[in-house]
C-alpha cells in the first residue's frame, strides 16, 4: 500500500470526524487536497462560485446538524474570501474547520505572488489558527483544531502550504480519539443555592430566552409554570422557545413586538437564559430589577448588563436543578397582566396588517411573509437575509419545534440567506429549505445561484424585491439624512432564474402569490419566486426612544415595519382565553 501524503491524511481525519463534504473553490495550492478528496469515497467536494459562500454553507450545515462542517480556500485571495462567512459561523457558535491553503514554504515572507498571512488574518474569527510547516505536525495539529471547533463551538483554521500537502505523511503518527460532541455543564452548588433563594424571594420573575435554550423547551416551560413567569425571547431564541408556550409575551429589541419589553422592566427579577442579546438599551439598567444570567460561555456573563448573579452552566442542566428546588408560586397577577398586555399589543398592530393587504400593489412584504408561513412545510428550514427580511422572519414565521430559522443574526452580514441554504439543503435533499432573500443580498452573491442549479439542490428562494437597500434607508432616515445610493436597478429575476435552468416566476399582484409559492414548492429542483414588494412598509416598534437608537451605527432605527405579526396573534388570544377567571 502506497504511503499517504499529508493532504490524504488530512482528508482521512476529516472523514473520521464525520465531515461529509468540503465546500470551496479549487486552486493551485489546494489541488493536492482536492485530489485526495476525489479519491476518498467518504467525503465529497462541493464546488461553489465564491469562497464566502463556502464558509456560509459550512456554517449553516453545522448549525443544522450540530456537527463539524468544513470549507476550504486556496492561497491568498482564495482563503481571504472565506473570512466573512467564518466570522458568521464563529459568532453563531457553529463548529467549522476551515482549510486555508498557502504559498510554498520557501517563499513565505518574501512578497510572493498571492502572499497573505492566514495565521494573522483569521485570529479574530477562530478559536484555533495554526499553520502546518512540517509533516510531523500531522495528524495532531488537525485533531487539535477539531477539538477546538467542536469543544468550544466555533471556527478552527488550519493553514497548509501546497508543497507540504504533497509531502509524505509520517508513518507512525499518533492518532487520538476525536471529540465529536460537547458535554453539558452543571453550575456549582453555591450558584444554585443563591439563585433558588433569589427566585423564592421575588414576587415577579421574568425569563428572557436566547438560542442557549435549544433542547431545553420542556425545562423552561416547567420552570415558568412553577414560578408563574412570563417568557420573552431574543430573535435567536424564537425558534426554540416560542412554540407551545402559554407564557409567551413576545420578542424584545428593535424588531420586537408584544409585551416583552414591559415584562423585562416591570419584574423584580429578570433571568437571562442562554442569550447574548446585544442591545442593552432594551434591558433594565439593574437599579430596580435584579438580573441573573445563565450561560454556558462564561466570557459572556455580564457583558450586556450589570448582574446580581452570574451562573456558568448549560440552561437545561441549570433548570433541572432549579425545578426540583424552587418553591411553587401561586400568584399569577404579574403573569396574567403581561399576557393581557401582549395580546392587546398584537391586536393593535394586526389591524393595520389586515386592512386590504390582499389588494395592495406593490405587495406588502408582511403579506408575503404571512402567506409563506402558511404554505411552507411544518419542518421547513428558513434561511433569512439580514435587513428587512429579518423583520419579516421575526414577526411572521411560526415556530413549532420542527422548523429551523438560520440567519446572520449575530454577525449581521448581507448575502447570507441563499448560500446558507446551500449547506442546509445538502444535509437533507428531501427537507424543504426556503431562502428569504432581499434583492440586495441576493445580488451580492448571485453567482452561487448557479451552485443550486449545478447540484440540482431544491432550494426555494422567495425574493423580497423592493429594488432598494431597505434597512439602510431606515438608518439614513433615523440619522436625518436623505436616502442616497440605496436604489437597485434590478432585472426580472424570474427570467434570470429560468435562463440559468431553474424554475422562475414573477409575482406583482397579491392574488398571484399563494399559487406561485405552491408551484415553486412542488418543483423538484431549485426555484425562485420574484415578488415585487412595497419599499414603504414602515411603522414604530412597541418600545423605542431616541436614547435607544443612539450608539447603534447599524441599528434598524425608530421605524421598522407596518403591520401585524401573523399567526402569533392567534396564539396570544388562545393564551388569554386560558387565563384563570377571578
Amino acid at each position: 500500500m502506497a504511503r499517504q501524503n499529508v493532504a490524504e491524511q488530512f482528508v482521512d481525519i476529516l472523514a473520521r470526524a464525520g465531515v461529509q463534504r468540503l465546500y470551496g473553490v479549487v486552486g493551485d495550492s489546494l489541488n493536492p487536497v482536492v485530489d485526495a478528496i476525489r479519491r476518498n469515497a467518504a467525503i465529497d467536494w462541493v464546488q461553489v462560485r465564491h469562497e464566502e459562500a463556502a464558509a456560509f454553507a459550512a456554517g449553516a450545515e453545522a448549525q443544522i446538524t450540530g456537527k463539524l462542517a468544513a470549507c476550504a480556500g486556496s492561497c491568498g485571495p482564495g482563503n481571504l474570501h472565506l473570512i466573512n462567512g467564518l466570522y458568521d459561523a464563529h459568532r453563531s457558535m457553529a463548529p467549522v474547520l476551515a482549510l486555508a491553503s498557502h504559498i510554498p514554504t520557501g517563499e513565505i515572507g518574501l512578497g510572493y505572488f498571492q502572499e497573505t498571512h492566514p495565521e494573522r488574518l483569521f485570529d479574530e474569527c477562530s478559536h484555533y489558527n495554526e499553520m502546518i510547516t512540517n509533516p510531523q505536525q500531522m495528524p495532531r495539529l488537525v485533531q487539535t483544531a477539531i477539538q477546538h471547533a467542536v469543544g468550544r463551538g466555533g471556527v478552527s483554521v488550519v493553514t497548509l502550504p501546497g508543497d507540504i500537502a504533497s509531502l509524505p505523511a509520517p508513518t507512525k503518527a499518533v492518532e487520538h480519539a476525536l471529540l465529536t460532541s460537547r458535554p453539558t455543564v452543571r453550575p456549582g452548588d453555591l450558584e444554585i443555592d443563591k439563585l433558588v433563594s433569589m427566585i423564592d424571594d421575588a414576587d415577579r420573575v421574568t425569563l428572557f430566552c436566547g438560542s442557549g435554550t435549544a433542547g431545553a423547551h420542556a425545562e423552561v416551560m416547567e420552570f415558568a409554570e412553577r414560578i408563574k413567569s412570563p417568557i420573552g425571547h431574543a430573535l435567536r431564541g424564537k425558534e426554540w422557545i416560542q412554540y407551545d408556550n402559554k407564557f409567551d409575551v413576545g420578542m424584545s429589541g428593535l424588531l420586537g413586538y408584544g409585551a416583552a419589553y414591559e415584562a423585562t422592566h416591570e419584574c423584580d427579577l429578570l433571568i437571562l437564559l442562554g442569550t447574548d442579546f446585544p442591545y442593552n438599551a432594551f434591558l433594565p439598567d439593574g437599579t430596580d430589577v435584579k438580573i441573573v444570567q445563565v450561560d454556558v460561555r462564561p466570557e459572556r456573563l455580564g457583558r450586556r448588563s450589570q448582574l446580581d448573579l452570574a451562573v456558568w452552566g448549560d440552561v437545561r442542566e441549570t433548570l433541572r436543578c432549579l425545578n426540583s428546588r424552587v418553591r411553587m408560586k401561586n400568584d399569577r397577577r404579574f403573569l396574567d397582566k403581561m399576557l393581557r398586555k401582549h395580546a392587546g399589543a398584537l391586536e393593535g398592530v394586526v389591524k393595520a396588517y389586515t386592512r386590504k393587504v390582499d389588494k395592495h400593489i406593490p405587495i406588502h412584504p408582511e403579506y408575503v411573509a404571512s402567506v409563506l408561513d402558511e404554505v411552507a412545510d411544518d419542518d421547513a428550514i428558513f434561511t433569512v437575509d439580514t435587513g428587512m427580511c429579518n423583520v419579516w422572519a421575526a414577526r411572521y414565521l411560526s415556530p413549532n419545534g420542527r422548523r429551523r430559522v438560520i440567519g446572520s443574526f449575530s454577525h449581521g452580514s448581507m448575502a447570507n440567506a441563499m448560500v446558507q441554504a446551500v449547506g442546509a439543503q445538502f444535509v437533507d435533499r428531501e427537507r424543504q429549505v426556503v431562502s428569504m432573500s432581499g434583492d440586495g443580498g441576493f445580488t451580492m452573491l448571485m453567482g452561487d445561484f448557479l451552485t443550486l442549479v449545478q447540484y440540482q439542490l431544491p432550494v426555494k428562494i422567495v425574493l423580497f424585491n423592493n429594488s432598494s437597500l431597505g434597512m439602510v434607508e431606515l438608518e439614513m432616515l433615523v440619522a436625518g439624512l436623505p436616502s442616497y445610493g440605496t436604489t437597485n436597478h434590478n432585472p426580472d429575476f424570474a427570467a434570470v432564474a429560468r435562463a440559468a435552468g431553474a424554475f422562475g416566476v414573477r409575482v406583482e399582484k397579491p392574488k398571484q402569490l399563494a399559487g406561485a409559492l405552491k408551484d415553486a414548492f412542488k418543483h423538484k429542483g431549485p426555484a425562485l419566486v420574484d415578488v415585487v414588494t412595497d419599499p414603504n412598509a414602515l411603522s414604530i416598534p412597541p418600545k423605542i426612544s431616541a436614547d435607544m437608537v443612539q450608539g447603534f451605527a447599524l441599528s434598524a432605527g425608530k421605524i421598522v415595519l407596518d403591520g401585524g405579526v401573523g399567526r402569533m396573534v392567534q396564539m396570544a388570544r388562545s393564551n388569554l382565553r386560558n387565563l384563570p377567571r377571578p
